[in-house]
């Protein structure tokens, strides 16, 4: 009986302290502007450096998904991260001059002039 209720001390404590420990992972979809494989890879290493997990983008349709751990990072931190590199998102602006830096291939028709 005693190991009985040391046993369920046990499974109880881990149980409970899995819980305590356990991150949070989000996953979301991001609007960014961009054209090429080029971007691609700039914005997904600007993603990643910002603290995502995962991010793929897609250019055809300038949706970057990415999956983040909430205790970590934020939305707002990897989009921000993204337009430092030169890249709008759907809530950041990237700054005029580091988007006259990207190469021809990378700069697209800009949802607005205004910086962030």
């Amino acid at each position: 009986m005693k190991s009985l209720s040391l046993m369920a001390v046990l499974f109880f404590g881990m149980l409970f302290s899995n819980n305590l420990f356990a991150q949070t992972e989000q996953k979301d979809t991001i609007k960014v502007w961009g054209n090429c494989g080029s971007c691609k890879k700039k914005i997904e290493k600007a993603s990643k450096s910002a603290g995502a997990l995962s991010a793929t983008w897609d250019a055809e349709t300038h949706l970057l998904i990415t999956t983040y751990n909430t205790d970590k990072t934020s939305n707002s931190k990897i989009q921000e991260a993204i337009a430092k590199v030169g890249y709008d998102t759907q809530d950041f602006t990237a700054v005029d001059e580091t988007y006259n830096k990207l190469p021809g291939c990378c700069q697209y028709d800009r949802k607005a002039s205004t910086t962030n």
